[in-house]
């Protein structure tokens, strides 16, 4: 049979990456270690075809979906339609794509008498300025300055950035039990499978080119982030950010201190989306995005 899928596993960081690079993308989609976070929540399936793309299934609560086939622009037609293939004749289901990136479906320009095409706004990613978000300069970065400053004062002598990596990871999973314990019963629905991908990360951190980095206050950790490099874009994608709520400007300071020592020289930096949360969105907002990645479901009619 033509399509061979498999489970992504930390291996697959042998394979998929240079996939990612056969076409232009700044949406956080656009690298392996945002498959390989979210492998397990919604049991991501690849397949090489033809040693020229990547065609890819996904299922959660029972539906199934695939996202844009990773190939060159001018083989996307084909790949597209290779999944469309798979889903009717195999799985005997009409297509449904989720978090298309904007390039892509320009390219298709698929036919609406076939294909219904709607944007996913609280799915767009927030896209801004590296040097911006480093330097905090000028007036509109102002109170995110302020807020910085406050952490350095209040915990001046008693704090510290720290780049991680796997020999970290106790003082990361401690965190990580703590910081869930604020958040309580009341969350968003994707925290948890959130939580057990980054523990999934840093099982295997060594394999998968992940850039970390944490704050301590007192020799404990307060904050910690994950990011990974899109070379084609010159972009910075953060994954994760985790901080004490608790602790005034920590959020603001891990988020500066993350960029200027793991991507010091990045253009662009994409902080991922706000999933429709007014809180999430007031915070990416306050950061003053220079752009959005737009996404867009598609479905076959």
């Amino acid at each position: 049979m033509r399509w061979n899928f498999k489970q992504v596993t930390a291996d697959d960081v042998k394979i998929l990456p240079a996939y990612f690079k056969l076409r232009p993308n700044r949406t956080c989609d656009s690298v392996f270690l945002d498959s390989f976070l979210w492998k397990d929540y919604y049991h991501v399936e690849y397949c090489v075809c033809d040693g020229k793309a990547v065609e890819w299934k996904m299922q959660v609560n029972g539906e199934h979906f695939a996202a844009i086939p990773l190939c060159r622009a001018e083989d996307l037609e084909f790949y597209f339609f290779d999944t469309k293939k798979y889903f009717n004749e195999v799985l005997g289901i009409r297509l449904k794509i989720y978090l298309a990136d904007e390039n892509a479906v320009e390219l298709l320009d698929l036919d609406p008498a076939e294909f219904a095409v709607e944007e996913q706004p609280d799915a767009a990613d927030y896209l801004y300025d590296g040097e911006a978000l480093r330097t905090l300069a000028g007036k509109k970065y102002h109170k995110k300055k302020n807020h910085v400053n406050a952490f350095m004062r209040e915990y001046e002598g008693r704090y510290e950035y720290r780049t991680l990596n796997c020999s970290n990871r106790n003082d990361m999973w401690k965190f990580l039990d703590r910081w869930r314990t604020m958040k309580g019963a009341h969350v968003e629905g994707t925290l948890d499978p959130e939580v057990e991908g980054i523990h999934s990360i840093l099982n295997q951190c060594q394999d998968l080119g992940v850039r970390m980095g944490g704050v301590y206050v007192d020799g404990q950790m307060e904050a910690f982030s994950m990011g990974s490099y899109n070379e084609a874009e010159d972009m910075a994608i953060i994954h994760i950010e985790k901080a004490n709520p608790d602790i005034r400007g920590m959020y603001a300071f891990i988020n500066q201190q993350f960029l200027i020592h793991e991507f010091p020289h990045v253009s662009l930096v994409n902080r991922e989306d706000d999933v429709g949360l007014p809180g999430l969105r007031k915070a990416k907002q306050s950061y003053h995005p220079v752009g959005f990645a737009r996404k867009f479901q598609i479905r076959e009619l």
